[in-house]
């Protein structure tokens, strides 16, 4: 087989990224952490018949501006209310190629957060809540609908995957000032720091390259994950903060989805550099399943440079993206009570300035497919 020069992609969705002027409801970080059911790097999914490529990711990010619809409120960091996520995520994948254009992959995810906050521990003190161990896991499968051998200089691919609730959706953590007597007491840390979502998701994604000149590429690929479930019983407790946040008192299974495009450029033949952007988020309403519950919807316009080293079957990746733009939207919730009151309403979300991307991959190559350098390395979650 000759050299096929792909690109692939892959889509997070980071974080759970994301309550209203008179009743002082907080923020926090509105895209949890997420990817596609099909590989972490961008050669992942380039695999001939018995091939497997197993690799690792690591993201992290830490949000603390917070916003309402695209309006930052600078006054919540210069006055120390800000609420704070910090988030740590390792994807661990193994993908195998079942022909040289149909491949499968699995996803095992693992997180550590913390979220320091005020309003959370009774607005007295600000204290920090934990949570950690296994996200929610994918499998999936994807089929590059053009042979690669004919068409080397561009194609596109498919992938259908789904999301299992591995992940605890009802981590707890101490409060403080909150319980009997204003005691502490035991709570579900917020939603944008559960591990799991606790629903049965179904992924669909696309993924393309195209060579604009030598060593040049350009690249795209997004994905959509579905979530029917409408709610999952763990309790937020918002509605203890005011009456009219009971709409708000279980947490809702939002869907989830990524944007990437941009080109890519080999330096050498081990390390290549990437410029794109990306554009994902969570949405105000699912496309199957009902919308009650409590979610913050946001979205996220990032700049996304990236480099690549790649030697024989070893790849290594850094992508750091940056936010240019952050929205975060009406909630349902805030349509409802805003139509209940009579007062306009607007949920505030806290977002991060940047994301941290490592990858790191190994090819057992069960023919000798060798991949162009300018391809491999890239769209990590």
């Amino acid at each position: 087989m000759k050299t096929p020069k792909i690109v692939l992609l892959t889509f997070f969705l980071s974080a759970s990224f994301l309550g209203m002027d008179s009743i002082n409801a907080q923020g926090c970080v509105a895209i949890r952490h997420f990817s596609s059911c099909v590989g972490n790097t961008l050669e992942s999914n380039l695999l001939g018949e018995g091939d497997i490529q197993i690799g690792s990711n690591y993201r992290y990010f830490k949000s603390f501006r917070h916003f309402r619809g695209t309006h930052e409120e600078p006054d919540r960091v210069s006055n120390e209310t800000e609420v704070i996520n910090h988030s740590h995520s390792w994807d661990f994948f193994l993908t195998y190629g079942i022909t040289d254009r149909l491949y499968t992959s699995i996803t095992i995810p693992t997180v550590i957060n913390t979220r320091s906050s005020l309003y959370e521990h009774g607005r007295e003190e600000r204290n920090t809540t934990y949570s950690r161990g296994l996200a929610d896991i994918r499998v999936g499968v994807g089929y590059w609908l053009f042979d690669l051998e004919k068409h080397q200089n561009g194609n596109l691919a498919l992938g259908l995957g789904i999301k299992l609730p591995t992940g605890n959706f009802n981590a707890s953590d101490i409060f403080y000032n909150v319980g009997p007597e204003g005691g502490p007491e035991t709570r579900p840390v917020d939603q944008s720091i559960q591990p799991g979502d606790g629903g049965f998701g179904v992924t669909v994604d696309f993924q393309f390259y195209q060579k604009i000149a030598d060593k040049l590429f350009a690249y795209g690929g997004g994905f959509y994950l579905i979530n029917p479930r409408e709610t999952n019983g763990t309790r937020t407790f918002r509605e203890t903060l005011s009456p009219l946040l009971e709409n708000e008192a279980i947490m809702a299974v939002p869907d989830q989805f990524s944007v990437r495009a941009g080109a890519s450029y080999a330096i050498s033949n081990t390390i290549s550099t990437s410029l794109g952007a990306r554009y994902e988020g969570v949405p105000v309403k699912d496309l199957i399943g009902g919308n009650e519950g409590f979610r913050r919807p946001g979205n996220v316009l990032s700049i996304d440079p990236g480099i690549a080293f790649v030697k024989n079957n070893f790849s290594l990746n850094l992508n750091v993206p940056f936010a240019v733009r952050r929205d975060r939207p009406q909630s349902v919730t805030d349509l409802e009570t805003q139509e209940l009151t009579g007062e306009p309403r607007a949920g505030d979300a806290a977002f991060a300035d940047y994301l941290i991307n490592v990858g790191v991959s190994y090819r057992f190559s069960n023919k000798k497919v060798k991949v162009a350098p300018e391809l491999m390395g890239e769209f990590k979650s």
